[in-house]
């Protein structure tokens, strides 16, 4: 890396960092270095998503999750279509199993309402029109919006058009170490002088606002993603989405069917405590950091009951059996020999807020005179990343 100086030094090339390079460029700003750790983009939460654009049902309206959304759906979807990348508009039903769902059901159709988003109730004979083989239910919520992309192509036309511009340097492989003085950092490649910070590092995010001197109050705890599929011959009884009602009061959706983009159906995610920020299989992303982590998991243990109950519920997901179950609700007809293993899985970088022992279910944006820190970039990310990035180049760049 030749390069020692810029306008705007961006650490993190995934769908936060990019479309916020993009954004600064149409800004009229025309010296911007993003780093990047890895010498490929995508290996992390950016790529290793099940690449479902979110319609804006889920999120309380004074939050900017539900801020941006809605209008981070239709962004993304313009970008896909203007760049001839895959876009199925498939649409997707949460079903309600039960009384206490149902209620739930009609929380999710206000705050769709609130934030914008395009949602409709819908009754059995509806349902099965739009997923013949989805499980008897009292009431539906259909979201015609909701809709699958690749990630990774999304990545690489992102990454192709800034590179194009000559505005945009990423420089690969290089590592972020912290300050070396005012307004220069410290990379493995040597010293980078910059005016504006923009610290959109994912995974290792409260790491970097950390030598900022900001956030301390936060820490990280990654929840590993996991999925089966669905055999060859079995993946008719899914059209496009089927989710549960999820529980509110935490931020995961639950296990829900997916058509993916290559026509396969994913049966997931978990939400399994994990051991390291790319603890992605077995072993892999372990090291010292890893007591740190079991520390925070026990202490949380003993403090948070929505952590407890996920802790001890998630892991048995592992098995096959435990997944069927849960996939059985939506669609009855599934079978245990229907279920196949597959490689895809994620990392969830799940911000803590310590001092409460709360998970934080927004994104976090911390901000001192010459950076800016977005902390908490999980689902849906990737769906607002366009409207989020004018949001914080609008603000931060004046």
């Amino acid at each position: 890396m030749k390069q020692n100086q810029c306008q705007i030094l961006i650490v993190g090339a995934g769908i936060s960092g990019l479309p916020i390079a993009r954004q600064s460029v149409s800004q009229g700003i025309k010296d911007i270095l993003i780093l990047e750790k890895d010498y490929t983009l995508g290996l992390h939460s950016s790529g290793r998503n099940s690449g479902v654009l979110h319609a804006g049902m889920y999120y309380t309206p004074e939050t900017l999750k539900a801020k941006f959304c809605v209008q981070g759906n239709r962004l993304m979807k313009k970008f896909c279509r203007e760049k001839g990348l895959t876009l199925n508009e498939t649409g997707k039903v949460i079903l309600a199993g039960s009384p206490s769902e149902v209620e739930s059901l009609y929380e999710l159709k206000r705050r769709a309402d609130l934030c914008g988003a395009c949602t409709s109730l819908i009754n059995r004979k509806k349902l099965l029109e739009i997923e013949p083989h989805a499980a008897a239910g009292t009431e539906a919520l259909f979201s015609p919006d909701t809709a699958v992309i690749k990630p990774i192509e999304v990545i690489r036309a992102l990454e192709a058009e800034l590179v194009q511009s000559s505005k945009v340097t990423i420089s690969y492989g290089t590592v972020f170490q912290g300050l070396s003085g005012d307004n220069q950092a410290q990379t493995s490649s040597g010293v980078i002088r910059f005016e504006k910070f923009i610290n959109t590092a994912g995974s290792y995010a409260d790491q970097v606002a950390n030598r900022f001197g900001l956030g301390r109050e936060y820490k990280i705890l990654p929840f590993k993603g996991t999925y089966k599929k669905l055999t060859a011959n079995r993946t008719s009884l899914v059209r496009g989405n089927i989710y549960p009602v999820p529980n509110l009061r935490t931020p995961f959706l639950g296990i829900h069917l997916t058509r993916t983009a290559d026509d396969e159906i994913l049966v997931g995610p978990t939400a399994i405590p994990a051991f390291g920020r790319e603890n992605y299989h077995t072993f892999e992303g372990w090291g010292l950091e890893t007591i740190a982590i079991l520390l925070r998991d026990s202490v949380l243990m003993l403090r948070n009951p929505t952590f407890r109950q996920v802790a001890m519920t998630e892991p048995k997901k592992y098995l096959k059996w435990f997944v069927l179950k849960e996939a059985k609700k939506l669609v009855p007809e599934l079978r245990l020999n229907d279920l196949t293993e597959t490689e895809h899985a994620g990392i969830r970088p799940q911000l803590i807020h310590w001092p409460t022992k709360k998970l934080v279910m927004d994104y976090v944006v911390l901000q001192s005179h010459n950076s800016l820190h977005v902390l908490n970039p999980v689902s849906p990310a990737f769906t607002s990343s366009m409207a989020f990035a004018e949001d914080v180049v609008g603000r931060f760049l004046g």
